[in-house]
């Protein structure tokens, strides 16, 4: 049996697995990517963990990056959070490094690739995944493929103008989007729960609107609300142009859980046209933080050749 690499290369973190045809996972390291340390700390990294691999089992590399890069050459075209990667040709590298044939696709793209070959989307045709994290990014997936545009990417939903003065779904509905909607309400009403429930927390303050929610806070409730209208407003285009089968959620916001889900799926249908209603499906991701690396074993496994 033939065994496969999935990378997964972002901001803050660094995934590697080995896993199987079918995409199970044999062996997982994972990595805190320092900053400081730019593009070459992260290849370091990557060198020490294959040094405890056994690479004469593997058949093939794939890598979910977290930025735009030129699919058909493997080159990187930069990276918005880490220095040092711009106009590189990782697949060169690696390839280089390993012996192995090597393809590299944005992450997002990787991880609607794994979730529709082996997640929530398994049972579509047309799988559009979203994820709400620090940014927002969007994958398409067709008939089991990753759909691309032109050279320099395709799916770039967190762009999408929500008004002419330049209000985007990513300044409106990305994690530190809703961080900074949370920290507003909380300086003007200090006595608040919000305000009580970020005390002493400097970033990441979404992550308490779960809670602030089941304890029934109504300026909570009033910012989900509002984020999910404009987050519906810009999938409404989504669905108007491509029409997909389901709808998949990742990212830190989604961990909200079933209100989030909830109210999209009543939402949306608000924003499309009667035909279309009621609209796609809406689910969560079923590989969670395992989306993009498993998708990554996904890219690969369609990719190599059958022996």
């Amino acid at each position: 049996m033939r065994n496969y690499l999935g990378i997964e290369i972002g901001g803050t973190k660094l995934q590697i697995i080995l896993g199987s045809d079918d995409a199970r996972i044999l062996e997982r390291f994972r990595f805190v990517i320092d900053p400081v340390e730019g593009a070459k700390g992260i290849r370091k990294q990557i060198k020490d963990a294959l040094s405890n691999i056994k690479l004469h089992s593997v058949g093939g590399i794939g890598i979910g990056f977290g930025g735009p890069v030129d699919h058909k050459t493997g080159t990187v075209f930069t990276s918005h959070q880490v220095a040092g990667w711009k106009n590189f040709s990782i697949q060169d590298w690696l390839e280089e490094l390993t012996g192995i044939p090597v393809w590299v696709e944005n992450d997002a793209n990787v991880a609607a690739l794994g979730e529709a070959l082996y997640g929530a989307g398994k049972n579509y045709s047309q799988v559009f995944y979203v994820t709400l994290g620090s940014g927002v990014g969007a994958g398409f997936v067709m008939d089991k493929f990753i759909y691309h545009g032109n050279i320099q990417g395709e799916a770039e939903f967190g762009h999408i103008r929500l008004d002419k003065q330049g209000k985007t779904i990513e300044s409106s509905c990305s994690g530190w989007a809703v961080d900074e909607k949370i920290r507003s309400y909380a300086r003007v009403h200090p006595e608040s729960l919000l305000a009580e429930l970020t005390r002493g927390i400097s970033s990441g303050e979404a992550r308490v609107l779960a809670q602030a929610i089941k304890d029934d806070d109504k300026a909570s409730m009033d910012i989900l609300l509002q984020t999910i209208d404009d987050f519906s407003f810009g999938l409404s285009h989504a669905v108007h142009l491509l029409n997909p089968g389901t709808i998949i959620l990742g990212g830190g916001l989604s961990l909200i859980g079933e209100p989030f889900r909830k109210l999209i799926e009543q939402k949306l249908p608000e924003y499309i046209m009667e035909v279309f209603r009621p609209g796609p499906a809406i689910q969560f991701s079923t590989l969670k933080e395992d989306a993009v690396p498993i998708g990554a074993l996904a890219l690969a496994i369609k990719k190599l050749p059958v022996a």
